[in-house]
């Protein structure tokens, strides 16, 4: 009986499975199973979405209290558990959120002025756990045209991947970015050199906004791509046919002669006639037709999933807070307008020093930032009201009797142990309209470090 499998066919990798499927006591899950990470502790996502009871308060420059709820361009001080479930109980929608969550990497941070920042060592199942728990969460503060990434190390990369299939749904999983984090001077013993983290990004559905990125072309990939040069300047040939057949003008005779057998022309033939008049077409010695395509001055070349452009601060005019693992301002622009509108809600839970909140208001986003670290918030605050200073600025040392070039001493203190810092104005004054807010919680055991951060 004919099959219409041929021999081969029948002969492929499936072979033996098909032949004798009864030799493996053990069948694989069903195709539609997905796998999940399972440990001790683990909430279902029900348990997840109860509500907690959380207030929140904003604070006034003199350090007065008023309670109110997370609004708009708000810096909060809370632990984000606590934000995020405000936020679903306020109905508050974000179209981006980005984080830069810690990557379990078993060190503690401090700033550059030797502040303690944070520490990021847990156990494996406990961080999954910790994440797992807010990225539900977001899932449910993220609008249905949304879009999340998560900024990761390699060391909890794969958990996190299964966990943001499991949540937000392997159809809506995008990219895998790697980016490059520094120079190749980032050398280790017995092992290659690590100089990439990793980006997760993922979409709440199908119809998410997207605004293609790009960026300026190099020289060598211009000369490559646009490699002729007219009156008009450099430009490169493409064809004036595409696929598929049409029965009208675009299918018929152009300057006597048809689209190629299945093509059909680009254009109409009024419209060749326009461009080869300007000389725009290319004829060449056996009369094929060629479109030029010049290249503008604005042309982008779309970013692809290896970022190589955004690496942390290498050099001392770059401007920062001094806030470890700080982010580069570029990248969180570029993620910011590629995947949010002006006027829609960009959502930071594990805010830092405020790179994303900064992008955000640059691009006339509206924004919300979390973190429950002081050293975070103080860097957020100050980088909001005034700006950020050139990484040179922390490692100066001494100062010099001009008084309008005052400078930091050594960032580890003079050898008498005087260790006090100096700064230099930030050279971005541009101050940002804002709200500092507080978790209720933390008012009365923090009342006077909250007070500090209000005069920031």
């Amino acid at each position: 009986m004919a099959t219409g499998i041929n021999r081969q066919e029948q002969l492929g990798e499936d072979a033996l499975t098909a032949v004798l499927p009864h030799r493996d006591p053990y069948p694989l899950p069903e195709a539609a199973c997905e796998p999940v990470l399972s440990y001790p502790g683990r909430l279902t996502t029900d348990e997840i979405l109860q509500p907690l009871a959380s207030g929140f308060a904003t604070v006034s420059a003199d350090g007065a209290l008023t309670p109110s709820p997370i609004i708009p361009n708000s810096v909060v001080l809370t632990d984000n558990l606590f934000g995020l479930h405000q936020m679903i109980a306020n109905g508050t929608k974000a179209t981006l959120i980005y984080l830069d969550p810690p990557y379990n990497t078993g060190l503690d941070f401090q700033s550059r002025q030797l502040e303690h920042s944070y520490k990021d060592s847990q156990g494996v199942a406990a961080y999954v756990e910790y994440m797992r728990r807010r990225l539900v969460l977001m899932r449910e503060v993220l609008a249905d045209d949304g879009s999340i990434y998560v900024h990761i190390g390699h060391q909890m990369v794969s958990h996190l991947r299964v966990v943001m299939d499991e949540i937000f749904g392997a159809a809506n999983f995008r990219n895998l970015i790697s980016r490059r984090t520094c120079s190749s001077k980032n050398y280790t013993r017995n092992r290659y050199s690590n100089m990439n983290d990793y980006v997760l990004f993922y979409s709440k559905t199908a119809n998410f906004k997207w605004n293609q990125p790009g960026e300026k072309p190099p020289e060598e990939w211009i000369a490559k791509e646009y490699n002729k040069i007219g009156p008009k300047g450099r430009y490169k040939l493409v064809p004036v046919h595409a696929p598929g057949t049409r029965n009208g003008a675009t299918g018929g005779l152009w300057k006597g002669m048809m689209p190629p057998p299945g093509k059909h022309w680009q254009y109409l033939p009024s419209k060749l006639d326009e461009m080869d008049a300007n000389g725009d077409i290319h004829w060449s010695k056996t009369g094929n037709p060629r479109r030029k395509v010049h290249l503008t001055d604005d042309k982008l070349v779309p970013y692809t999933d290896s970022w190589t452009n955004f690496r942390d601060a290498h050099h001392q005019s770059i401007e920062i807070t001094g806030y470890p693992t700080e982010k580069n301002l570029h990248m969180m622009r570029m993620i910011v307008g590629a995947s949010s509108d002006p006027g829609d809600l960009v959502l930071d839970p594990f805010c830092g020093s405020g790179t994303t909140l900064r992008a955000a208001e640059d691009q006339g986003r509206r924004w919300i930032g979390f973190d429950q670290s002081f050293a975070a918030i103080k860097a957020t605050l100050k980088r909001l009201r005034h700006g950020s200073e050139k990484m040179g600025d922390y490692v100066d040392r001494g100062r010099t009797d001009d008084e309008d070039d005052p400078k930091v001493v050594d960032l580890f203190g003079a050898p008498d142990g005087k260790n006090k810092v100096e700064t230099k104005p930030p050279s971005n004054r541009a101050a940002v309209n804002f709200t500092f807010a507080v978790d209720e919680e933390l008012i009365d055991p923090f009342r006077n470090e909250i007070s500090a951060l209000a005069s920031t």
